[in-house]
């Protein structure tokens, strides 16, 4: 059996949220919700067709389906918020709004993120590998608030703010590549191949 005593077969395991990282835990809840074919209940909810009662018995039987996997997916402590909603819709607009905040509050959390991922830059010794996943976790956050950070300005941000190690590469780079296509993961690949040739060539002068 799956989490929650959903067999794993039918569906991946459902994320638990107890009431931190809630953007990270919406994007996993969205996907889970588009495997399903429920998201659209979930965002928008749905009417009530007095004249077609077929229609409306199966929209409620999803509704509820998508119900029971939100519910699922809330831990104990925090059942509390959603358990008086009625709809989908409903519970997923209030767990927006206490842990996302009004759209006052986004506007300052995008404010704070964007400076963060302005002035984010990569330490002394740190690896690329661990640089990229701090710079891409603000990003996914960033996205979540439905603000969209292209590859081109991600890619521009991280070429600037690597440490002086990496000049050579990121002058290749910038010289045989076309900066409006080039994307994040090929970015990703060309830092660390370069990374591994460096570390490889110290500990052969070092033996």
């Amino acid at each position: 059996m799956g989490s929650n005593g959903i067999s794993a077969t039918s569906q991946p395991p459902i994320p638990i949220f107890d009431g931190e990282k809630y953007e990270f835990w919406s994007i996993k809840m969205k996907t889970l919700f588009k495997y399903q074919e429920l998201w659209d209940y979930v965002e928008d909810g749905f009417t009530n067709p007095d004249e077609d009662q077929h229609r409306l018995k199966q929209n409620r039987k999803k509704d509820a389906k998508a119900l029971f996997f939100l519910q699922s997916a809330v831990h104990d402590n925090l059942f509390s918020r959603i358990a008086s909603a009625k709809t989908t819709h409903e519970a997923w607009k209030t767990l927006k709004t206490e842990f996302k905040g009004s759209k006052n509050v986004i506007v300052v959390k995008l404010q704070t993120l964007c400076r963060e991922f302005e002035t984010l830059s990569m330490m002394k010794n740190e690896s690329a590998q661990y640089y990229l996943s701090r710079e891409s976790a603000i990003v996914t956050k960033m996205n979540s608030y439905r603000e969209e950070i292209t590859d081109k300005t991600v890619v521009s941000k991280i070429l600037r703010s690597l440490t002086y190690k990496f000049y050579l590469v990121v002058t290749a780079i910038e010289e045989a590549h076309d900066m409006s296509n080039y994307t994040f993961d090929e970015l990703m690949s060309s830092l660390q191949a370069h990374e591994e040739r460096l570390n490889s060539s110290q500990e052969q002068h070092g033996e």
